[in-house]
C-alpha cells in the first residue's frame, strides 16, 4: 500500500539513525518526508551519511518552510494532493509528544499515523545538551494559529447573505463558501464544519470561522453551532446542554447562535418585540419531525414571545428543482401539502422542503408575511437561493457526495453600544 513517511529530524532523530530505521520500511511505494532538512544537509556534509532507503523512495520531498506548522501544513497539502491516508513518522519520544499536538491541529481521523520511536540515546553523533525539559504543548496552537491567519483567502472575499426581514436590532447572515482558506475542493474554501471523516481538520475550520466572524461583525463572541441529530430537541441557552439538538433559542447578549448548512435550510428566528433568537436546522427529517415550530415553541414558552412577533428567515438549501425522495418518503410530504411534491407519481419524486416548512411555520401561528423564503417576498432579495444549483456559491450534499462543506445562518442581539455605533451615533 502505497505511504507517506516522515522522518522527523527536528527532535534528536539525526539522519544517521533515521538511515538504518528507513531500512525496516518498504520503499517502493513509500513518498519520504524529511522535516528539517537543514540538519539533514548539515549531518551528510559532516559525517557523509549515505541513505540507499531515500535513493530507492518512490518521492522523496523536502519540508524546509520557517515552521513547523507551516513544513506539516505544506506536508498535509501533499498527502491530499497524492490522495494518501497512512503516514509512518520516524521520530523519538520527545518528538512523538510534539508531533501528535500538530497532527490534533491539523489532521483529523481519515488519516492514520504509525509512530516509530527511537530513544533519545546518549550515544547519537548529532546529539548535543541537555534533554528536553519544557512543556511539548507549549506554543503549539499559538503556531498554527498564526500561520493559518497569513494564509490568503481562497476563491475570492467573503461573502454573507442578509435578509432585510430581521431588524437591524440584530446581527445576522447566511454565509457562503468564498472567502476561507480550506483548499480541499469540496471542501473549499469557508468549509465552517469539521469531521472525521473529512480531510479539513478543526483548526483550519476555527480560521474560517474566525474570518467570518470578523467579517460579520461578531467577533469575538463566540458561535454556538447546534449539534445536529436530525431531529427536533431544541436547546434553550442557559440550560443543561443536550449531547445533540437542531434547534437553539437565546434572550441573552454576547452569543451567536448558528445552524449549519449544506442543503438541509439553516433557519433564523428574530423576535424585535421581546428581543430573542432562535436557529434551527432543517433537513427533511427535521422538516417532517416540525424542528421549526419546536424552536418558536421554544421562545414563546421558555422566552416569553408572541408567534405573531417572531420573524423567520430561512437560508440557502437545495430546492425542489434538484432534491428527491423515495416515494414512501415523499408521501409524508404530499400529507403536508400537494404542492409540496411536483411530482408525486414518479420513481423518486421532487420535494419541496421549504415549501413544507412554511406551510408547518404558518399553521403554528407564523405570519406568511413574516417569513423570507423563496416562495414569496419578491420585492426582497433572495437568501434562500438552491445550493445544488450554485457551485461557485455554496455547498451541497446532494451535489458533492459525502465529501462536502458547510455553510451556516448566524444571529445574536445587538447590545446598545453595537446598535448605537451601527447607526453612527
Amino acid at each position: 500500500m502505497c505511504q507517506a513517511v516522515l522522518v522527523d529530524l527536528t527532535h534528536s532523530c539525526c539522519p544517521t539513525c533515521a538511515g538504518s530505521s528507513l531500512l525496516d520500511i518498504s520503499a517502493s511505494d513509500s513518498h519520504v518526508f524529511l522535516l528539517c532538512v537543514k540538519r539533514y544537509r548539515e549531518e551528510r556534509e559532516k559525517n557523509g551519511f549515505s541513505d540507499p532507503f531515500l535513493s530507492s523512495c518512490k518521492s522523496v520531498h523536502v519540508l524546509d518552510s520557517g515552521s513547523t506548522a507551516e513544513c506539516l501544513y505544506r506536508f498535509k497539502q501533499t498527502v491530499d494532493q497524492l490522495d494518501l491516508s497512512s503516514v509512518t513518522v520516524l521520530t523519538t519520544l520527545r518528538g512523538r509528544e510534539v508531533l501528535a499536538l500538530y497532527q490534533e491541529q491539523l489532521f483529523t481521523s481519515v488519516y492514520t499515523f504509525d509512530y516509530k520511536v527511537r530513544s533519545d540515546d546518549l550515544t547519537c553523533p548529532s546529539r548535543t545538551g541537555s534533554a528536553h525539559t519544557d512543556s511539548p504543548g507549549e506554543g503549539v496552537h499559538e503556531e498554527v494559529s498564526a500561520f493559518l491567519q497569513r494564509l490568503p483567502a481562497l476563491k475570492g472575499d467573503i461573502m454573507v447573505l442578509r435578509s432585510t426581514l430581521i431588524p437591524d436590532c440584530f446581527g445576522h447572515g447566511f454565509s457562503t463558501r468564498t472567502g476561507g482558506v480550506s483548499y480541499i475542493p469540496t471542501l473549499s474554501s469557508l468549509n465552517l464544519f469539521s469531521s472525521s471523516r473529512r480531510r479539513d481538520p478543526g483548526a483550519v475550520v476555527m480560521e474560517n470561522r474566525r474570518r467570518l466572524a470578523l467579517h460579520a461583525g461578531f467577533h469575538p463572541k463566540p458561535l454556538r453551532l447546534v449539534k445536529v441529530n436530525h431531529g427536533s430537541d431544541v436547546w434553550v441557552v442557559g440550560k443543561a446542554e443536550p449531547s445533540s439538538y437542531d434547534g437553539i433559542v437565546t434572550n441573552q447578549t454576547g452569543v451567536v447562535l448558528g445552524s449549519p448548512g449544506a442543503d438541509c435550510m439553516p433557519i433564523l428566528f428574530a423576535d424585535p418585540v421581546s428581543k430573542a433568537i432562535g436557529a434551527a436546522h432543517a433537513g427533511w427529517k427535521g422538516t417532517l419531525m416540525g424542528v421549526a415550530m419546536a424552536t418558536v415553541g421554544a421562545m414563546v414558552t421558555e422566552l416569553g414571545c408572541q408567534v405573531s412577533d417572531i420573524v423567520v428567515a430561512v437560508g440557502p438549501s437545495v430546492g425542489a428543482c434538484c432534491f428527491t425522495l423515495e416515494r414512501e418518503q415523499a408521501l409524508d410530504f404530499i400529507r403536508i401539502h400537494p404542492d409540496c411534491v411536483p411530482d408525486p407519481d414518479s420513481a423518486r419524486p421532487h420535494v419541496n422542503i421549504r415549501l413544507a416548512n412554511r406551510i408547518l411555520l404558518q399553521s403554528g401561528g407564523i405570519l406568511p408575511e413574516h417569513i423570507h423564503d423563496d416562495a414569496t417576498m419578491t420585492d426582497r432579495s433572495s437568501v434562500t437561493p438552491c445550493t445544488s444549483c450554485h457551485p461557485a456559491l455554496f455547498f451541497s450534499h446532494v451535489r458533492d457526495g459525502l465529501n462536502f462543506g458547510t455553510q451556516a445562518g448566524f444571529v445574536w442581539i445587538k447590545e446598545t453600544a453595537e446598535r448605537g455605533q451601527k447607526s453612527g451615533r
